[in-house]
This record gives structure tokens, sequence and C-alpha cells, in this order.
């Protein structure tokens, strides 16, 4: 008869935490989307699932209020207009430019609250993380 050999581990993540420098590039952007994403997470299993859960149970508890980011991902990375997409289907195009797909980003999210078109003559756009807003200059992209 063989043994059940059970082994236990625990798992750490280390990754960049939000950046904001003087010049953010595309770097920039999948750091600071991977720490949108790292904080839904965390708003979830922590305040949204734990609150269901106390009221679930008839466990008295003082509501906690909480940024929910899902709409900054969403501009980010949902199909098919989030910015990776949109980059994604921007690099197809022979001829595409830094401004042409600066052009698609504004025009597909102009009404966005979470992304801030620059003005014409500055190559960049501006995205409302939970920790702040970033400007990404589109041509060192």
């Amino acid at each position: 008869m063989e043994e059940s050999v059970t082994c236990l581990s625990i798992g750490v993540l280390d990754i960049f935490g939000f950046e904001d420098f003087k010049t953010n590039s595309f770097e920039q952007f999948c750091i600071n989307y991977a720490n949108e994403q790292l904080q839904y997470y965390f708003n979830q299993h922590i305040f949204k699932l734990e609150q269901e859960e106390y009221q679930s149970e008839g466990i008295a508890w003082h509501n906690i209020d909480y940024t929910d980011n899902v709409a900054c991902i969403h501009l980010i990375g949902k199909k098919p207009t989030g910015l990776l997409y949109l980059l994604d289907e921007e690099s197809n195009f022979p001829h595409a430019t830094s401004e042409t797909l600066l052009a698609k980003f504004k025009q597909q999210h102009e009404d966005s609250k979470f992304f801030i078109g620059t003005p014409v003559l500055e190559p960049a756009f501006i995205i409302q993380h939970f920790a702040g807003k970033v400007k990404y200059q589109i041509k060192v992209w």
C-alpha cells in the first residue's frame, strides 16, 4: 500500500510597484496594468467577497467602501476596444505609427473618465489608475 505524500507550499509574488516617471513608456504601462489587476484581486477578496460572506451569515459589521477599479482594467484589457487590443490591431497595419495608434485610442475612449487625451501637439495620453494619473508618452512605445 502506497503512502500519500502531501506537500505544502507558499508562493510569493514580487513585482514592480506602481510607476509614474517623468517619461512613462510601454514598460510602465504594463507594470501599472499588472498592479491594477492585483488591486482588483485584493479588492474582490478582501472587501467584496468578505462582506458578502458576512451578510450571508448574518454577521454584523460596518460596511467598508472601496473604489472598484474594474473600469480602468476594462479600458486597458477588455476585448475588443481595450488599449492592448487596439495596439495589437494597429500593429497589423504596415503604415501604422504612434500617432495613428494614439488617434485610435482617443477616438475609442474619448468619453472614458479613466482615459484623458492630451493636446494634439503632445503625443501622449493619461490614464487615471487606482493609484493616480499617469501620462504615457506614445513616442517611446
